[in-house]
């Protein structure tokens, strides 16, 4: 397969085969811009609902215990319009929580065909079908509470097979060293959809424009549709299928990428995976940052219009500040490790600890210093901001560790890991739902902010323990014994 590859490579291909790999124009970089601008895309179908839920939603009279705990109403707070639904806290938890459902029925399952059918074609068809479902959530919603939860989990198992497939392009395209770089340029798109996708709907649905709320829900669905063509146009599969990668690039990361099977698709074996510790760490480390991360994605708007008094417009820019103080830090720590690493300052292994240390102990004292505090929006505010800044060191950490591990079945690694990192959006919601319903306002808060706590530090101490840069036996199951 590999000598084959490059005899494509022709010399009167050559002058294209230089000028295409080099620069920030070169494949590699291809992929990655479009594959952060697909997950901008993705993230902010999914986030969009958070805020437009506000104006969605008719406002619920509080009770006198409940008001009593409320913090001062600020001169940012404004009473929004009535929205035309009547859900009530447990209602929206399920609106909110409906595309957790779906998300982890289907990563698993798009591991495994990336694996087979190509990442490229998984992860396009993900995000196409999603914009789909994205355009038809607004007559959902207005026929049935019950069709649009039915919407958001279709919508759900759409996205959730783009992380493991993105996983498996990354693994094939990138070299160990390079992984930290490239896997935050990409990964980083959640965090800057989540900026887009939270300033854009908390606008949106405070005009008229297409009605308000629905516009946040249309411009998203056709911003899919669009990236779409990009996609299948300019993205090849894997570098030997690329015309503009140089023979001299191919050789090298060929060479360096000694763990990969090229185009063939290996078998899983799921006893000695199964019984792996640095496996599981990556499983409990993931359901840790990804309890915390979607406690603040679904809930963050409410919290800072129902205790903090937001109003609308104001709310979509304030809930965004953690994620893109976060995509920024995401950047920089990346800059920082890789330097580093290729100075040999530090290795692999503790490139991953160190980023996943400090991507999920950041965002931890940040929600302490909230569970302790009154009505302090200002400090409030800031503590959420910084941990969530932290949090974006995870792209050099844990993230990268299924491609260390077994680059031949990255895909699959990352889709077992987020399914019990997606169950954590069904329970968050869930919860916090039900905590905010029965307990006054601001004790209900600290309670959602210190559980949040406990899961970051159980399960990063963990991965700490048991973490491996190490490309494990089962990784090529035809060469374990």
């Amino acid at each position: 397969m590999y000598n084959g590859s490059l005899a494509r490579h022709s010399l009167t291909k050559r002058p294209l085969l230089v000028a295409g790999s080099r620069g920030w124009m070169n494949p590699r970089y291809t992929l990655a811009i479009l594959g952060c601008l697909g997950m901008i895309i993705e993230y902010s179908q999914r986030v969009n609902l958070s805020v437009a839920i506000v104006a969605m939603v008719k406002p619920l009279n509080a009770s006198n215990n409940s008001r009593e705990e409320f913090c001062p109403e600020n001169l940012n707070y404004t009473t929004p319009d009535d929205g035309g639904f009547e859900w009530d806290r447990w209602t929206q938890g399920l609106v909110l929580g409906a595309f957790f459902w779906g998300y982890a029925t289907t990563n698993l399952l798009g591991g495994r065909a990336s694996e087979y059918l190509g990442g490229k074609a998984v992860f396009g068809m993900g995000l196409v079908i999603s914009s789909l479902l994205t355009l038809l959530s607004p007559p959902f919603a207005k026929s049935s509470v019950q069709l649009f939860i039915l919407n958001r989990g279709l919508l759900g198992a759409a996205q959730g097979v783009t992380f493991p497939s993105m996983n498996t392009m990354l693994a094939a395209w990138f070299l160990p060293l390079e992984r930290a770089k490239f896997t935050t340029i990409v990964f980083s798109g959640y965090q800057l959809g989540t900026v887009i996708g939270m300033l854009v709907s908390g606008w949106l649905a405070s005009t008229t424009f297409l009605g308000g709320w629905p516009a946040t829900f249309y411009v998203f669905g056709v911003a899919g549709i669009v990236w779409a063509f990009a996609w299948c146009i300019l993205v090849y599969e894997r570098p030997e299928d690329h015309p503009g990668l140089s023979p001299e690039r191919l050789m090298k990361l060929k060479g360096q990428q000694g763990a990969m099977k090229g185009a063939k698709t290996v078998s899983v074996r799921w006893h000695p995976i199964l019984t792996s510790l640095p496996f599981w760490g990556l499983v409990l480390v993931s359901f840790g940052n990804d309890y915390g991360f979607y406690t603040l994605l679904t809930e963050l708007p409410t919290y800072l219009h129902d205790v903090q008094h937001y109003n609308l417009a104001s709310n979509g820019l304030i809930s965004s500040l953690p994620y893109f103080l976060m995509w920024v830090w995401s950047y920089i720590w990346a800059g920082i490790v890789v330097t580093l690493s290729k100075r040999e300052k530090l290795s692999i292994l503790n490139v991953r600890r160190i980023s996943t240390a400090i991507g999920l102990w950041g965002p931890m004292c940040g929600l302490l210093v909230c569970a302790g505090l009154q009505c302090q929006a200002e400090v409030a505010l800031t503590m959420l901001c910084v941990g969530g800044m932290f949090s974006g060191a995870v792209h050099s950490g844990y993230l990268c560790s299924h491609q260390d591990m077994a680059p031949n079945l990255a895909g699959t690694l990352l889709g077992f890991a987020n399914t019990f990192g997606a169950v954590t959006g069904i329970i968050a919601p869930a919860v916090t739902g039900y905590i905010v319903a029965n307990i006054p306002s601001l004790w209900a808060w600290r309670v959602v902010f210190l559980i949040a706590c406990v899961i970051y530090l159980v399960t990063t101490t963990f991965y700490l323990i048991v973490a491996t840069a190490e490309v494990q036996p089962w990784n090529d199951p035809e060469e374990y014994l």
